[in-house]
């Protein structure tokens, strides 16, 4: 239990420790919200399981301001194909001053888990 806190405070974690992070989750161990940052098309192809919602990069104005804004007591994961869109959105969101944002280095393109289509 204190290696999941710990990956919660890390600014950018693996696929393995995503992985680990979602098993902690669906035990009600942790929470946080896993946020893919891919466009709908690259989405409907595959996504993890246990995404929490797809907000594209292409429409962030259209979304950030709220998202920013029901998340600043929570951890948000971004993830998107291979982490640099979601360390794009990430580093967005640290420069505004949200202090629990974490970004899936690797992206989709590295996670062994299981794939919704």
């Amino acid at each position: 239990m204190e290696q999941i806190e710990k990956m919660l405070q890390k600014s950018h974690i693996n696929s393995e420790e995503l992985e680990s992070l979602l098993e902690a989750r669906a035990k009600g161990e942790v929470d946080f919200l896993l946020v893919d940052v891919r466009e709908d098309m690259e989405y409907d192809m595959g996504h993890i399981k246990g995404v929490d919602m797809l907000k594209p990069t292409s429409t962030f104005p259209s979304w950030a301001e709220v998202l920013f804004n029901e998340t600043q007591d929570k951890t948000v994961i971004f993830t998107c194909r291979t982490g640099n869109r979601s360390g794009q959105v990430q580093m967005i969101f640290k420069h505004n001053g949200h202090s629990h944002v974490i970004n899936h280095a690797g992206g989709i393109v590295s996670y062994r888990g299981e794939i919704e289509r």
